[in-house]
């Protein structure tokens, strides 16, 4: 299956206002991941993912095939597990 890692990713470019964090919210659920995903105030969005590798970069891609949705840039970094349940819009 793979182990289970977290990131915590800030998403650069058309992000906000197109459906991103509703997006999200689905595709964590078809791909088992779970976490919380953000908008900020500087127009980027802030998510935290727990899961496989391989589902939170089939999330992503799941993300990015939103109609309006551009990512431009990403920052990424390894979180130590949080082991929570589920994925919420905050």
């Amino acid at each position: 299956m793979g182990e289970r890692i977290r990131r915590h990713i800030i998403f650069y470019g058309s992000v906000q206002g197109v459906g991103f964090r509703y997006r999200a919210y689905h595709a964590a659920q078809t791909y088992g991941v779970s976490g919380w995903v953000k908008n900020c105030f500087d127009g980027s969005v802030e998510m935290e993912a727990e899961g496989t590798e391989k589902a939170i970069d089939d999330m992503i891609l799941a993300i990015e095939k939103g109609t309006f949705v551009r990512i431009e840039n990403m920052s990424v970094r390894s979180l130590p597990l949080h082991g929570d349940y589920g994925f919420e819009i905050r």
